[in-house]
């Protein structure tokens, strides 16, 4: 009998977010023969409707969006070959301090213990070798981001997983070229502001690196699936080559690891092939 094929599972929030941050690696491990696992948690419909229009805005229909969003969804997941979709259907809670948050069904208020259980039988049925998520603040505080570590971390807890674990994150030089290359586009780009808790991390502290710059048309074009959301159309506007530049090398830190493999590393899979 062939063995097992090595398996990905990434665990994210939102219809598009699995093109952000690991389009590329889904992408580049679908290519190498991996198994890929995509688990959207919820289903979007405090994204933007047809048109741009706003949540809570006339003409807003949540059920529309919710219908739009998980058909660019699948699109998203053709283009980068994703072997399997998941999705667990709770409702988008819509950014921190929104009414949304409290509404009935909304992911930021459901029971942990009851998502994690549901997330916990894909695991076991999948059996993954790597699973990647968000950090404890879901990267920059998204209350359904935040929700799908705390998910995450306790189903990687109940299956006693013996998958590496990654959380998401970006090197802080990566936001300084950000920085440059907008300002060379004529955006008005204002300085962090030193309040508030600066975004990814230093460099050194940073234990994965994957080049996926091969990648980045799959990744291009699995964001342009998701055209509707008007926060990805600045990206696209960047065209292929300047967007690969810029988010071809995606970044994890490693939170669990059984193999014993060096870090830095260049592969989520070290230490397993």
């Amino acid at each position: 009998m062939a063995e097992r094929p090595l398996t990905l599972m990434a665990v994210h929030a939102h219809p598009d977010d699995e093109a952000t941050s690991t389009g590329g690696v889904l992408a580049r491990y679908a290519d190498e023969g991996v198994t890929t696992v995509l688990v959207t948690c919820t289903d979007g419909r405090c994204g933007d409707g047809p048109g741009g229009v706003k949540p809570g805005d006339p003409g807003h229909d949540p059920a529309a969006v919710v219908a739009m969003r998980r058909a660019e969804l699948a699109a998203s997941c053709a283009v980068l070959k994703v072997s399997h979709l998941e999705t667990l259907g709770y409702a988008d809670s819509g950014m921190m301090g929104w009414s949304t948050n409290d509404q009935p069904g909304a992911f930021w208020t459901t029971p942990v213990a009851e998502a994690a259980g549901r997330l916990a039988e894909l695991i076991r049925q999948y059996q993954p070798d790597v699973i990647v998520t968000y950090d404890e603040n879901g990267f920059y505080g998204h209350p359904d981001h935040i929700q799908a570590h705390r998910i995450t971390m306790a189903a990687v807890e109940l299956t006693d997983s013996p998958a590496k674990v990654y959380w998401t994150t970006v090197p802080r030089t990566a936001f300084e070229q950000f920085g440059r290359v907008m300002r060379e586009l004529g955006v008005d780009w204002a300085e962090p502001d030193e309040a508030v808790p600066p975004l990814g991390l230093p460099d050194d502290e940073i234990t994965t690196w994957v080049d996926a710059n091969s990648y980045g048309g799959q990744k291009f074009d699995a964001l342009a699936a998701h055209a509707s959301q008007t926060e990805n159309i600045f990206f696209l506007q960047l065209g292929r080559d300047r967007f690969t530049e810029l988010m071809g090398v995606e970044t994890f830190v490693r939170v669990s690891d059984r193999t014993g493999a060096p870090t830095p590393e260049d592969d989520l899979f070290a230490g397993l092939r």
